[in-house]
């Protein structure tokens, strides 16, 4: 079944996932483990907002708490790395710029699917 997300969903209930990290680099071994970091969170459905700042749309905190497993299971042995959960009404309320244009803040999905 799929839903409108916007329509459908509070948004204070539905929620971004932002991951930031540094991670070293500085030995073969170090880059690999910066590559499997960030393909897994391409993989698991984060968008690359900056450098090392990926965020990812979350339809409830359980569905937060499922994503967020899957994030410590790709976590690299070195570096530092933080996951902060914000509401889809605090995300909404970002301000990007792009030099001193600003520009719209990423939207949710239009549509996720349940099973």
């Amino acid at each position: 079944m799929r839903l409108d997300a916007a329509a459908n969903l509070a948004p204070y209930k539905t929620m971004w996932l932002i991951t930031m990290f540094d991670v070293p680099v500085m030995t073969p071994d170090d880059r690999r483990n910066y590559t499997r970091l960030r393909k897994g969170l391409l993989r698991a459905g984060f968008l690359q907002l900056q450098f090392s700042v990926y965020a990812r749309w979350c339809e409830s905190e359980d569905g937060a708490k499922v994503i967020r497993k899957g994030v410590r299971g790709i976590l690299a042995p070195g570096g530092e790395v933080r996951i902060v959960t914000v509401t889809e009404r605090q995300f909404a309320k970002m301000e990007v710029f792009v030099g001193r244009k600003k520009k719209q803040a990423e939207a949710p999905p239009e549509q996720f699917q349940l099973w």
